[in-house]
């Protein structure tokens, strides 16, 4: 039967959790919010509005999180052409292919900041299938991202494995009834993870490519 290895992208593959807490900051800045940049790092990871909601709280004027959300891009934007994917993220995805996995992306990310993100990774090759922000109604700690994703593979959840980087990751993860991996890239502690439900974690792609063998995402499990 076949099997999917769901992953998120930023912090994940890419590393761009960092510049997502620093142009975050600066919106929010500009906007007269001063929130601590480790606030906004526990926070990346949410959609646009949920991550303004959780940092500024839910009553919010929509037009004043439209303003955020697109200071946010257009700062987020001015690194698209170089954005760093981490060591091994490429061929990992490549691997897990070869040996028969559906590789399906599942992020928040849409539109130009999705293609700039898989131009990074460059391994659309390996990559099924993507679902992005634009395909949900409710973005991670929700499970529909990764219920979304398994329904583009035609994969149930107990044949899928969904590797992250943040708290809201592991939960989407778990509510959707899948295994679940965590990535230490991302910035988050170790605890705070398992805590949120990650099976195994690893430090990055490089080091879950190494330990491949072993891992939820074995050629033979």
């Amino acid at each position: 039967m076949q099997r999917a290895a769901v992953f998120d992208v930023d912090g994940t593959l890419v590393d761009t959790n960092h510049l997502h807490v620093t142009t975050w900051w600066e919106a929010l800045r500009q906007a007269g919010h001063h929130v601590p940049m480790q606030a906004i790092h526990r926070a990346v990871g949410l959609s646009s509005a949920d991550l303004i909601a959780h940092l500024l709280g839910k009553e919010r004027d929509p037009e004043e999180v439209d303003t955020l959300s697109h200071a946010h891009t257009a700062l987020y934007g001015t690194y698209f052409e170089r954005l760093p994917a981490f060591q091994d993220a490429g061929r990992l995805l490549r691997r897990l292919d070869g040996n028969g996995w559906s590789v399906v992306l599942a992020t928040s990310a849409s539109g130009p900041e999705l293609s700039a993100l898989r131009r990074a990774i460059a391994a659309d090759d390996a990559i099924a299938a993507t679902a992005s922000a634009d395909d949900v109604e409710e973005g991670k700690p929700a499970p529909e991202p990764i219920e979304h994703a398994l329904e583009l593979v035609g994969v149930p959840a107990e044949r899928a494995v969904f590797v992250g980087d943040t708290v809201w990751d592991m939960r989407a993860g778990t509510r959707a009834g899948v295994t679940c991996v965590g990535m230490l890239s991302g910035g988050i502690p170790r605890a705070d993870l398992e805590d949120a439900g990650a099976s195994a974690i690893y430090r990055d792609p490089a080091h879950l490519l190494a330990l491949l063998g072993d891992s939820p995402l074995a050629a033979d499990v």
